[in-house]
């Protein structure tokens, strides 16, 4: 599930050095220091450091610390922002002789004024400062004829690759930062060859070559991409909709249907962005190839090779590996090598398996697309991989407690299933409990059977409940300054004369120069968004009612600011899926349309939203005009809603049993299947069959109240540790975040990210800094592209027309992990759970 663009601010703590002189400036006592060595304890460039130094002249002893405790207000439990520095700004602010006698501590003052100048000139985190600049030039244009041409081919090449591949098991998918790659070759080749061509629309005057191809419209272009990365979540509705072996609704095969749904979720979920603006402060990240600088790295060697030149060589290595995994022996991909050992032992493959077990297997991928599944270690930082990793691990020792002590009679299911069975262990067959509108049949469910889930899936419903609930008392504890200035910030907005004067970061005061894009902008397509969401509902036969459009963003309203908060300081994305299931099936039970329907519009419209506001944020970063990003924006939304309809109803059509668990190119749907199943978990059954009282799960929702103290429990065991203390680098809700990564997936989707993360974020940015910052973001974007071109290549050459490889390599598997296996079976005409007609209801 992860951009480039998203990730940045989220990474960029300094790692603690252990030498004596590091050690003795975190405790406020460093003498003289040279520029290179407060350039490697800050983490910032040698220019950065000089122009800090110049400034910190300039400050008095009180500016000085009035900033340091500004910076301790807003940053002491910032987990990104660096801890030694913290330690630094209290160590000074609070210094008992510091402040009578400042003629005896010149050296560290002189130090301390560098250290609070970096922060408040620049951006407070080093990632941000090593690739956005702390300066504008108004005149460079960035809405130019050459950047719309380009961002909108990149739009549809992105809404169409992501799309194709989106149901495929592990989905394969371009992102941002091969955009900024990619475009700017193009860009340049515009430049150099294109003719100017003046000519004037609406009165203004365009050029079709505005000269040289500048960073502005470079980053515009990538803004427009990233709008196909998040692909409209109507696709999941009309899949289940629409193929026969779900709920098989003929409507849902409509195009104006589609159409209507998937630009009502994806422009409210632009309006909710814009809204919730004040609130979100995200990362950005931009390769910007404008230099080659000579760096030093590993093997004490040099290394001069451009950017470009190393994204073309480790593509087509990629390029060409990744042939292998895909097609040649995908034995490679998943290595199933411990279970291939005796695959007819159950312990021994429920456990190792990498198909149908938990994985653990030391060594279980060869495959950079199974890495990079959850998290790409090369751009989600090490100690957010490692608490994902962490929460991914408990998640499956859960599993093993809850399966081998047959809890929820979990003993008779496979271990680790998104599929739903009844109470004989067989598959469930959804069709046999809904009439022919859909909608539930009381008396032939009470004939059938309720529906069981697998220890995997328990599992993940668990740690999703105790996710949401933690959110909020994270969020409480560790931002309510932050909530309570971007309230401030909304209040004042409205307010003539009044226009974000509360964010004084360098950035905010750049962007002042340009006009700020007005509320009601956004609050328009917040009312086209519900026009279109009403008119889907209505307009088809969906026996829904249109309340599901508003109740469900009234849900999206509350989340948007705590999910955006924990996605901003983490990078990772908390979905409330599950939460705005609960409560769509529960409210209207019986009706797994208007559930979804609900989940759509309460859950879908916030991750929209979260993306947007990842774009909004970049765009600030750059310095690109606000109007000129929303418009941007808003028409890459429509194109891109347009393009993935269209694919869809092609993948629907036209690739042959698709979403079916054996299909040949390994278009299986998990995400699809998984979606189904909580449709008739929470939809066709309604939360109160599953979870309410009496019924098979209820004590699952202990989980709700563990994960609200659990944030809480921590935020008062650690706040007298020291801030380096190893203990906080824990976090509680990336931990129960990797703790629902089960069913179907497993640790083989996790685990292998450790040590590539380790390897990029701790040992070499740590050793080689300068290295680091020119190729480690260039290696992921150049790995994703060399797979996505080559699964293109190989499913419409070789794989679409037949051309397989039939051989035991690409077929490996043997035993129970070729047909899933369970621990116990029942008795001929056995079934475990409540005896049938006394189900709940």
């Amino acid at each position: 599930m992860a951009v480039v663009t998203e990730k940045i601010a989220a990474s960029d703590e300094v790692q603690p050095t252990n030498s004596a002189e590091d050690a003795a400036s975190v405790r406020g006592e460093t003498k003289g220091s040279s520029i290179e060595e407060i350039s490697n304890l800050l983490g910032a460039s040698p220019e950065d450091v000089i122009e800090a130094q110049e400034h910190g002249k300039t400050l008095s002893l009180e500016e000085a610390k009035e900033r340091a405790e500004g910076l301790i207000h807003l940053h002491e439990n910032d987990p990104n922002f660096s801890s030694e520095s913290v330690v630094r700004l209290q160590s000074f602010v609070n210094h008992p002789d510091l402040f009578q006698h400042p003629e005896q501590h010149t050296d560290f003052i002189s130090n301390i004024k560098t250290e609070v100048a970096l922060f408040t000139i620049n951006s407070p985190y080093s990632q941000v400062r090593a690739v956005v600049s702390n300066k504008d030039d108004t005149s460079i244009p960035a809405g130019t004829i050459r950047a719309w041409t380009i961002g909108l081919l990149f739009v549809i090449l992105l809404s169409f690759i992501n799309q194709l591949f989106s149901v495929r098991q592990p989905s394969i998918r371009l992102d941002a930062a091969v955009v900024q790659l990619l475009s700017f070759p193009l860009g340049k080749a515009w430049e150099k060859w294109l003719p100017v061509g003046a000519f004037t629309l609406f009165g203004t005057k365009h050029r079709l070559n505005p000269g040289k191809f500048n960073q502005k419209e470079h980053m515009l272009i990538s803004i427009m991409a990233n709008v196909a990365t998040g692909l409209p979540h109507s696709r999941y509705i009309v899949f289940t909709s629409w193929l026969p072996k779900y709920f098989d609704l003929p409507f849902a095969s409509s195009f104006g249907f589609q159409i209507c749904l998937a630009l009502s979720m994806n422009l409210m979920g632009f309006g909710l962005a814009g809204l919730a603006r004040r609130f979100l402060v995200y990362p950005s990240f931009c390769i910007w190839p404008q230099d080659n600088p000579t760096v030093p790295g590993p093997f004490k060697r040099l290394f001069t090779t451009s950017r470009y030149k190393f994204f073309l060589l480790a593509f087509a290595a990629m390029f060409v590996w990744f042939w292998f995994p895909e097609h040649i022996i995908a034995a490679v991909s998943l290595f199933n090598w411990l279970a291939w050992i005796a695959p007819n032992n159950f312990n021994l493959t429920a456990i190792t398996g990498l198909k149908k077990g938990l994985a653990f297997n030391p060594l279980p991928t060869f495959d950079w697309n199974i890495v990079t599944y959850y998290v790409d270690p090369l751009v989600v930082p090490f100690h957010v991989t490692f608490n994902m990793f962490l929460g991914a691990l408990i998640g499956g020792f859960t599993i093993i407690l809850m399966y081998w002590n047959n809890t929820y009679n979990t003993g008779f299911l496979p271990i680790n299933t998104n599929t739903m069975f009844t109470n004989n262990a067989t598959a469930y067959n959804v069709s046999l409990i809904l009439d022919d509108k859909g909608l539930l049949d009381e008396a032939a469910y009470q004939a059938y059977s309720p529906v069981y889930i697998a220890a995997s899936s328990i599992t993940y419903y668990m740690y999703f409940f105790a996710v949401y609930s933690a959110i909020i008392s994270y969020a409480a504890c560790y931002h309510w300054n932050d909530i309570k200035l971007g309230f401030k910030s909304l209040f004042n907005s409205f307010k003539k004369g009044e226009n974000g004067t509360e964010f004084q970061d360098i950035h905010s005061k750049l962007m002042g120069a340009y006009q700020e894009v007005p509320e009601w902008w956004y609050l328009i397509l917040n009312v086209v968004a519900i026009a279109l969401g009403v008119a889907a509902v209505a307009g088809w036969s969906t026996n829904t009612s249109v309340g599901v459009v508003f109740f469900g963003i009234a849900l999206a309203l509350l989340f948007t600011i705590p999910t955006g908060i924990i996605f901003a300081t983490t990078g990772i994305e908390v979905e409330y899926n599950v939460l705005a299931e609960f409560i769509g099936g529960a409210w209207q039970p019986g009706n797994a349309l208007a559930m979804n329907f609900f989940k759509g519009f309460g859950y879908v419209t916030v991750a929209h939203a979260l993306d947007f506001a990842n774009d909004l944020k970049l765009g600030h970063y750059l310095k690109i005009p606000q109007r000129q990003t929303f418009w941007c924006q808003t028409v890459a939304t429509i194109v891109s809603a347009l393009v993935c309809t269209g694919v869809m109803n092609f993948q629907i059509t036209n690739i042959p049993g698709i979403c079916e668990s054996d299909q040949k190119d390994k278009f299986s749907c998990p995400g699809v299947q998984t979606y189904f199943t909580a449709a008739v978990l929470f939809g066709s059954l309604g939360a109160r069959k599953v979870w309410g009282s009496g019924a098979q799960y209820t004590a699952m929702l202990a989980a709700f109240p563990v994960g609200l103290a659990f944030p809480v429990i921590y935020y008062y065991a650690t706040r007298k540790l020291s801030k380096t203390h190893w203990l906080n680098k824990i976090h509680p809700v990336v931990i129960l975040t990797g703790g629902h990564i089960w069913s179907p997936y497993n640790l083989a989707y996790i685990w292998p990210t450790v040590f590539p993360a380790w390897l990029s974020w701790v040992y070499t940015r740590k050793r080689y800094l300068a290295f680091w910052s020119k190729y480690n973001y260039v290696l992921s974007a150049a790995f994703s592209t060399g797979i996505a071109i080559a699964a293109v290549i190989i499913f419409f050459t070789v794989s679409y027309n037949g051309a397989d490889i039939n051989w035991i390599g690409n077929d490996p598997d043997r035993g129970c992990e070729a047909t899933a296996c369970t621990r116990l079976t029942l008795p001929e005409g056995e079934y475990f759970g409540p005896r049938i007609g006394e189900f709940a209801t």
